[in-house]
């Protein structure tokens, strides 16, 4: 008897050594996981910037297209009129008349309304030369401009995706032991806990929809996320078979009709924030370094009810259902 309340007392102690070390082995891992998600959402944002920086050079590059169009058809008609003065008479007809017609007095005025006509014509195509190059150099400065912009948006695009796959990759270094430990324990756990809660959300969100024979737009995309469950995360993914966690979300609203960027930065103002005490089914909630600073925002996860979440967490893991109350909940926001 007394062997064995020994034994009790060394396995609950054991228990408890092993505990704090899952503690401490998963603080760490949500340390790393947070920093890889904000190089994550930091090259998702570029990337929107990238394309953004593209679609105004290819609108420079048009206008000036269109502008050197209209300034060489002027100076074809300036070397035209170049042709006229010195490659043949024509154009000195009106004065050789007013010399030859002395007697003429009608003849030489209509003759002298002709000339006036000529060289009026002439400085208008001159003038309309002049402008046309001087709109088409500033359009080329412009487009040069939306082209250094672009250069410069890709180059931090890629400084971006490179820190993003490094931090990946130290992550992968650095937490492989730590999976080895915890990973598998915790996926069947979290496999289970999902799975009960996935049945349990359908039943809830089946009774309103035969209630009221339809969802709203925030059911659809919290019941499509749900149907992800168990998908692997992976960075900068949007889907159909890996998500990050801003791309999960994207996804689950484009089902519901509204478009969202691939990034938690403009994720967070795509619709009014609402408070926690009144959110409804696929709020979208942002997680960050600062509660009270957005701007530290590296997490987005969509709200399915009951305090809990569809989320894909990190590198190793899964889409799964988690708890909302994390301690760097930072806020929600309800897309439009």
């Amino acid at each position: 008897m007394k062997k064995a309340r020994q034994t009790a007392r060394d396995r609950s102690k054991e228990l408890g050594a092993v505990t704090a070390k899952l503690a401490t082995a998963q603080s760490q891992l949500d340390g790393l996981a947070a920093e890889v998600e904000r190089l994550v959402e930091a090259y998702n944002g570029e990337l929107v910037r990238l394309r953004q920086a593209e679609r105004v050079y290819a609108q420079s590059s048009a206008r000036l297209a269109a502008a050197d169009a209209e300034a060489e058809r002027v100076r074809q008609e300036v070397a035209l009129l170049a042709t006229e003065s010195y490659g043949g008479m024509a154009p000195m007809a009106p004065i050789i008349g007013m010399i030859t017609d002395r007697g003429d007095r009608e003849g030489a005025l209509h003759r002298a309304g002709m000339l006036a006509q000529l060289w009026g014509e002439r400085a208008a195509v001159l003038s309309r030369m002049d402008d046309a190059q001087q709109v088409a150099a500033i359009l080329r400065t412009e487009a040069a401009n939306a082209y250094d912009a672009q250069q410069a948006a890709s180059e931090r695009a890629g400084a971006a995706k490179s820190a993003a796959e490094a931090a990946v990759a130290r992550q992968q270094e650095q937490t492989k032991e730590l999976r080895a430990r915890t990973v598998v324990l915790r996926h069947q756990v979290d496999k289970a806990r999902s799975h009960a809660k996935l049945l349990a959300q359908q039943r809830a969100a089946a009774l309103p929809r035969l209630v009221s024979g339809g969802s709203a737009t925030g059911d659809v995309a919290a019941n499509w996320a749900l149907t992800q469950l168990g998908k692997p995360y992976v960075w900068a993914a949007a889907g159909p078979d890996t998500y990050d966690c801003s791309g999960l979300t994207m996804r689950a609203w484009e089902r519901a009709g509204i478009q969202l960027d691939h990034w938690t930065g403009t994720q967070w103002t795509a619709g009014p924030h609402v408070p926690l005490d009144q959110l409804k089914r696929g709020d979208l909630l942002f997680f960050g370094y600062v509660k009270d600073d957005p701007s530290t925002i590296h997490h987005v996860g969509i709200y399915v009810g009951d305090g809990q979440m569809v989320h894909a967490p990190q590198t190793g893991d899964v889409v799964r259902v988690a708890s909302i109350w994390r301690g760097d909940l930072v806020g929600a926001t309800r897309p439009q």
